[in-house]
């Protein structure tokens, strides 16, 4: 299979109203209600049986299946070509493209699908349907003339059966038949399986793995699919035990696939070995699978590789040139997208491994995510992100070859369809997609509607929660939407999106009372006086307490809670370790924690035990004021919760971007103690910011800037590097660096950091990081 890089690919031709018999300005309805399915095509079965049933499902219509025409009757025509009087002035077919054309022309209507293979009629169905005007006992078209082939050549996501996965682990074969036909009714060409990775027991799976391999291959060679597969080098390469039975693994694999098109090796996350180890064991792969299956290829990413590394890999495939190798995969902590591009051969793919599925701590974090957020939703929440997912597609879609995602569950549905429409065409506008998304799925009469309420979604996640007032709007948007369309209350999709229209608003609520029985408390802490520490203690735990106690909204949460019942039901999404067998708590566990504290309760109730046993009160005293003043440091001193957009003022937000990621910095939201830290919530959210700036300073005063973190912090103030006079290392300890007078003659002071480089040899999670800064005047 050879792979050239897209151009200038011709765009999508949609022409309506245009000069072609059977149009006519303004577009007409054509009604197919009583339509019979006609197949001229000898790929035709497939995608009339599939355009049978889902009408069926819709509109509970069962066309008729014919091999001609009847006299008297609209026909939907599954064909390779259409009459030449209908097909003048459109654009020609290049590979897997289709038209639907109408040809009112007649006495009864006809709606043309035409497709060079099974592949295209697919595709050519599922543009009909997600165009279609439906309900019950009814379905038309409005008269068009469609020409339309896709961008990007390789247009897939990964669908991985084990145990790691949110959802489809618990998912029956007619489950997964159904999701991928889904996928493909959106141009989806290609599906990526996880064979025999994770082998941890999973009480939900209701298929063995090994059946449910080779009902994946059966699928996609049902459907024309192509078939792909992720294997993980995760074991030492040096060991010719361990090595020889991986390979016999990939031996019982080919065996087992009735299709397949690609072996998709990751050079990390997970794997640790060094190039040289890894390309010739891929050639060995290569040389087991190519009499079982010639066609397939062998992909590599560099996930993880260091430039040296990278570097070796280049030379490897530029001195070789191995026949063997389909090209290269750019994922997650691989190397720039451009510069494998220029550095690999024409010859070779390269293929876009993209992360649609995780919300933080991941290749895309959402951008300005409130903590409370990310206390609660955490990685793998009902995530639909199309504006932002569609800047990210068209920013490296034109340097690749196309891509497979990576996901692993139906949480992140809406973006998958974002990226494979966009593939298909990527100057479709993003609200038209979520149109269509919501027409195949939801209604068509409520589309426009339910587009706007997912972009509304997506809105709910962007700055600071506590000023979003929008969040509550997009409630009450959805619940006129649930009471306009209760029929779709069995829908897993409706279900996932009112999940996420219920769960933000508890979460701001929440966040918005337990910040203010924080103020009360430091209120009661700051006006403790000698021989009061006891009782303010005792005052501020009840206060604290009030959240557990008298929580808010309780309605909400009743409906958080029958939400994630239903979707374990409806389609296994596992929102609960304990209750749903859920992998593990940042695998969309979202029910475990709904009711996270989004203050420092658990923090402030640990500091009063220490509190307590001070020996004199005095010292509990000070202690209990310096708690008080922690974010609230007095007139002219400032404070900022670093990464915490809500609490970080001073933190430059129009900072240059990054030229990678076309991105500013974006803070580290830690997970310690399996989300259940009792750490103060600044320091489990860090970041290197690229600059603070604070204005209008008394140029006459003298200031102190304290930092909190872990670690090195080469701060530079006004571009001069800082010397600390105190420094503290571990979180919880102080930094503390004098502003010189000469810095403070304008009134203003810019503080920047250098990241530290010689921490490449520990762990990510030893690296130095800044979680808050002050910035004190003293007396």
């Amino acid at each position: 299979m050879k792979l050239s890089f897209p151009k200038s690919w011709p765009l999508a031709a949609l022409l309506i109203g245009a000069a072609v018999p059977g149009i006519c300005a303004p577009a007409v309805a054509v009604d197919l209600s009583r339509a019979e399915i006609v197949t001229r095509s000898a790929a035709g079965p497939v995608a009339a049986t599939v355009l049978q049933e889902e009408v069926a499902r819709r509109t509970n219509l069962k066309l008729a299946l014919a091999a001609d025409r009847t006299q008297g009757r609209p026909a939907i025509i599954l064909s390779n070509q259409a009459p030449a009087a209908l097909t003048a002035g459109l654009p020609p077919l290049r590979a897997e493209g289709y038209q639907l054309i109408t040809d009112t022309t007649g006495p009864q209507p006809a709606l043309w699908v035409v497709g060079a293979d099974a592949r295209s009629l697919l595709y050519g169905v599922g543009a009909f349907l997600r165009k279609a005007d439906w309900s019950q006992g009814r379905l038309s078209l409005e008269s068009m003339a469609i020409s339309t082939s896709p961008t990007s050549p390789i247009r897939g996501h990964q669908l991985g059966y084990r145990n790691t996965a949110n959802s489809w682990d618990a998912w029956t074969i007619q489950q997964f038949d159904q999701y991928i036909r889904d996928l493909t009714l959106f141009g989806v060409n290609s599906i990526e399986n996880i064979p025999f990775q994770d082998d941890r027991h999973n009480p939900l799976m209701k298929v063995p793995r090994k059946e449910m391999n080779r009902a994946m291959t059966e699928i996609c060679r049902k459907y024309g699919l192509d078939y792909w597969v992720w294997t993980p080098a995760d074991i030492d390469l040096k060991d010719a035990v361990k090595r020889e039975a991986l390979l016999a693994k990939f031996d019982e694999m080919f065996a087992d696939s009735r299709v397949l098109t690609g072996v998709f090796v990751p050079g990390g996350d997970p794997g640790s070995n060094p190039p040289e180890l890894v390309l010739p064991f891929l050639e060995d792969i290569a040389k087991r699978m190519a009499p079982v299956h010639p066609k397939a290829k062998v992909w590599l990413s560099l996930q993880g590789f260091d430039k040296e590394k990278e570097e070796w890999v280049y030379r490897y495939i530029e001195q070789k040139q191995p026949a063997w190798l389909g090209g290269l995969v750019a994922g997650p902590s691989s190397p720039p997208i451009a510069r494998t591009r220029q550095r690999l051969p024409r010859q070779y793919g390269l293929r876009l491994y993209p992360d649609l599925t995780h919300n933080k701590i991941c290749q895309y974090q959402v951008p300005h995510w409130d903590q409370a957020y990310a206390l609660t939703l955490g990685r793998e929440a009902v995530n639909p992100r199309p504006a932002e997912y569609a800047a990210i597609h068209n920013r490296y879609a034109a340097a690749s070859d196309g891509f497979v995602s990576y996901s692993d569950g139906v949480h992140d549905d809406v973006n998958k369809v974002l990226w494979s429409a966009l593939a298909w065409d990527p100057h479709q506008p993003v609200r038209g997609i979520l149109r269509e998304y919501a027409s195949l799925h939801f209604s068509s009469g409520l589309a426009w509607g339910i587009a706007d309420a997912i972009l509304a979604l997506e809105r709910n996640w962007q700055g600071p929660l506590a000023d979003n007032g929008a969040v509550e709007g997009t409630l009450l948007t959805w619940r006129g939407l649930e009471a306009k369309a209760p029929q779709l209350e069995t829908n897993w999709r409706w279900q996932m999106c009112l999940l996420r229209a219920v769960y933000d608003p508890y979460v701001r609520r929440r966040l918005l009372y337990e910040a203010g029985l924080e103020t009360e408390v430091n209120r009661i802490l700051a006006a403790a006086r000698p021989g009061g520490s006891a009782e303010a203690i005792s005052q501020s735990r009840a206060i604290l307490n009030r959240a557990v106690s008298e929580p808010v909204s309780a309605d909400l949460k009743f409906r958080i809670v029958e939400l994630c019942e239903k979707l374990f039901q409806s389609i296994g999404l596992q929102t609960s370790v304990e209750k749903y067998h859920a992998s593990g708590a940042e695998r969309g566990a979202v029910l475990d924690f709904v009711d996270a504290p989004l203050n420092n309760r658990w923090w402030l109730e640990d500091e009063f035990k220490k509190v307590s046993a001070m020996a004199s009160e005095p010292e509990r005293l000070a202690r209990l004021h310096a708690l008080a003043a922690w974010d609230d440091p007095g007139p002219g001193s400032f404070y900022d919760d670093i990464g915490n957009e809500a609490k970080s003022p001073h933190v430059d937000g129009d900072a240059e971007q990054e030229p990678e990621s076309f991105r500013a910095p974006e803070p580290t939201f830690w997970w310690w103690d399996s989300g259940k830290s009792r750490a103060r919530l600044s320091w489990q959210t860090t970041m290197w910011p690229a600059r603070m700036v604070y204005e209008g300073l008394d140029p006459k005063g003298t200031y102190v800037v304290r930092t909190g973190g872990y670690g090195q912090s080469l701060l530079s103030i006004d571009g001069l590097r800082a010397t600390p006079a105190i420094d503290g290392r571990q979180m919880g300890e102080f930094k503390e660096f004098p502003v010189s007078p000469e810095s403070l003659k304008d009134g203003r002071l810019v503080l920047t950091w250098i990241i530290p480089t010689d921490e490449s040899h520990l762990n990510w999670r030893q690296h130095s990081r800044l979680a808050e800064v002050w910035l004190l005047k003293r007396n």
